[in-house]
């Protein structure tokens, strides 16, 4: 099997054709109070025209109202109340005309469409995925990924549904992350799943902003919410990493016999409270491991005799 500490294999998505940039807007207030004050100058026309006995100038007036009362009120539509974590694209005929970020009530031309996006911070989270490991083994695994529109124009212009786009991208990146990388490696300098958390966190993230960038979304951060073998093989590596582990114990405890047989045998020579030949060092040895690696209680032998009895 190859080794993954190279770049994870990320796909390649085309260049944005459009970006972000500030649409050409005024406060809204002021824009606000104009539109009222042309609507009432209109209606005020309109009512005084029946004062005025000519024919003609009466007409005129009535229609001068009008057109200024539906002048005002036009330019009145192009008022936009903007909330904290929301933002406006704003298109002229088709074409992007840029995006209003700026919180409270603004103007833009009328005759433009402006169209509300969410910029605050999201949370996805993936179902319950079933997929094979890089040894073939079925596993289950979810993720949460946390993200947030950084630029709207593409959000809006370069995918059809952008929330639906980060939903797709994030299954699709779990699935392949997970079925580069075991659940658990069989060589203590492979990565795996289970026991690399951290540095499979990190290469998700690189191929998860590398899947979205071009729908102008940020990944602020990913997770894995759920790892476990799947149930038909969950009996079956339950057992297998018993049998490690106690291999893995075994193997420490055989290490710290084998270290206290050789300091006791040093001291007993250093300190030279008896002499032993190389067959009583074996039978010391033996007796010695049997009892510091042994699983149960050791039952002590008393000799009455000699020490070679």
């Amino acid at each position: 099997m190859t080794t993954h500490d190279s770049a994870p294999d990320v796909p390649e998505m085309p260049e944005p054709r459009v970006r972000e940039f500030t649409a050409h807007s005024i406060g809204g207030g002021l824009a606000l109070l104009l539109g009222l004050i042309g609507l009432l100058a209109g209606i005020g026309m309109a009512v005084s025209a029946s004062a005025v006995s000519g024919g003609g100038a009466k007409a005129a007036l009535i229609i001068v109202g009008v057109l200024v009362g539906i002048s005002s009120f036009v330019a009145m539509c192009g008022l936009n109340m903007v909330a904290p974590g929301e933002a406006r694209v704003v298109q002229l005929f088709g074409r992007y005309r840029g995006t209003i970020r700026q919180d409270g009530l603004r103007w833009v031309n009328p005759l433009t469409s402006r169209t509300k996006i969410s910029t605050r911070v999201r949370n996805h989270e993936t179902a319950v995925l079933k997929v094979n490991d890089a040894y073939g083994n079925p596993i289950e695994l979810a993720a949460v990924v946390v993200w947030k529109v950084e630029d709207t124009a593409q959000a809006t212009f370069e995918v059809d549904d952008y929330i639906e786009f980060v939903s797709t991208q994030t299954e699709a990146a779990v699935r392949h992350i997970a079925i580069e990388y075991p659940y658990d490696a069989h060589d203590e300098d492979g990565l795996s799943l289970r026991g690399n958390a951290e540095e499979i966190t990190e290469k998700l993230a690189v191929e998860l902003h590398a899947r979205v960038e071009a729908a102008g979304v940020q990944i602020i951060e990913s997770r894995f919410t759920h790892l476990a073998y799947a149930p038909e093989i969950a009996s079956a590596m339950l057992q297998r990493q018993q049998a490690g582990a106690v291999v893995a114990a075994r193997r420490q405890i055989v290490d710290g016999a084998v270290g206290m047989v050789e300091a006791a045998l040093a001291r007993i020579t250093e300190q030279d409270i008896v002499e032993l030949d190389s067959e009583r060092k074996a039978a010391m040895v033996s007796n010695l491991m049997v009892v510091l690696c042994g699983d149960r209680s050791a039952q002590p032998v008393l000799n009455t005799g000699t020490l070679y009895q």
